[in-house]
């Protein structure tokens, strides 16, 4: 959905788009058979995989399973030993592991609130652990059902959920929650932000951008360090376009007629919504 800032000298705030895929990219497509193969394995469409000049994060792993690529050589920026984390340190492990975390959990909801997941994504959930925290044992309820779910009974249901015929049960935009309407407000500021941080929509995706997993998206690039951003800025971007109206949407899909899937899936973002609202009240 979004595209990375230039990173040029002199290109402040400007876009750029890399037309030559990564070598981890290259390596995947190859040990697969080729694009139609790794799309096939990862049950998406082929045009989907054609677009991609690196393995997006939230698919990383999946690919590691499929190809037998390391995730290390899929994608050195998240796996990589000494990466820079989006706090601008490096050399500290606990520093890089948290930020991993975050971001793996960030870009999960994002891919499931976006998208009905496929059965490669249910099996790499289905594997997931947690320990005795809240979270933790969302996570398990979450693998628990992923264990359980048959994947064309989840795609009815994300249907059901957030498409439907007409539309879905539920609208996961700031501007409805805040306003009652789509494209308010809410969106417009949030644009304005974008357009600052230099971010902005791919021509490929069509929904507004104050979708919560498009906002997830973006807190998952704020913690991988793929949109550079301090944690005053990250809080700001939480407090400013998630935190307002995201717990109450997740209390909705929790309590939605067609949820199954998504209810542990709704369990997940509210608990570590709240364990980041709490980190940063720390910070």
């Amino acid at each position: 959905m979004l595209k990375e800032p230039d990173a040029q000298p002199g290109g402040a705030g400007s876009i750029i788009r890399v037309e030559m895929r990564e070598d981890g990219l290259r390596l995947a497509i190859e040990a697969a058979g080729g694009v139609g193969a790794l799309a096939r394995g990862l049950g998406i469409k082929q045009p989907s995989v054609s677009t991609w000049q690196r393995v997006p994060a939230e698919r990383v792993l999946a690919v590691e399973a499929l190809t037998g690529v390391r995730r290390e050589r899929l994608r050195p920026d998240l796996y990589g030993e000494g990466r820079a984390g989006p706090r601008g340190m490096t050399g500290s492990d606990e520093l890089d592991e948290i930020e991993r975390a975050r971001a793996s959990e960030y870009l999960l909801l994002a891919n499931l609130l976006r998208n009905a997941p496929s059965a490669s994504l249910l099996e790499e959930i289905a594997g997931l652990t947690g320990d005795a925290t809240p979270l933790g044992m969302a996570h398990i309820a979450l693998a628990e059902a992923a264990a359980k779910a048959d994947v064309s009974d989840v795609e009815s249901e994300y249907f059901a959920l957030f498409i439907g015929i007409g539309r879905g049960e539920l609208l996961p935009y700031a501007s409805y929650y805040l306003t009652g309407f789509l494209h308010e407000r809410p969106l417009a500021r949030l644009r304005e932000e974008l357009q600052r941080l230099g971010i902005e929509r791919a021509e490929s995706n069509f929904d507004p951008e104050d979708h919560l997993g498009i906002l997830f998206e973006i807190m998952g690039g704020f913690a991988n360090g793929t949109f550079p951003a301090d944690l005053e800025q990250q809080k700001g971007f939480l407090e400013r376009h998630i935190r307002p109206w995201a717990f109450r949407f997740f209390d909705d899909l929790a309590a939605a007629k067609s949820a199954r899937f998504y209810k542990p899936v709704a369990e997940v973002g509210r608990t570590f919504l709240s364990v980041e609202c709490e980190a940063f009240a720390l910070e």
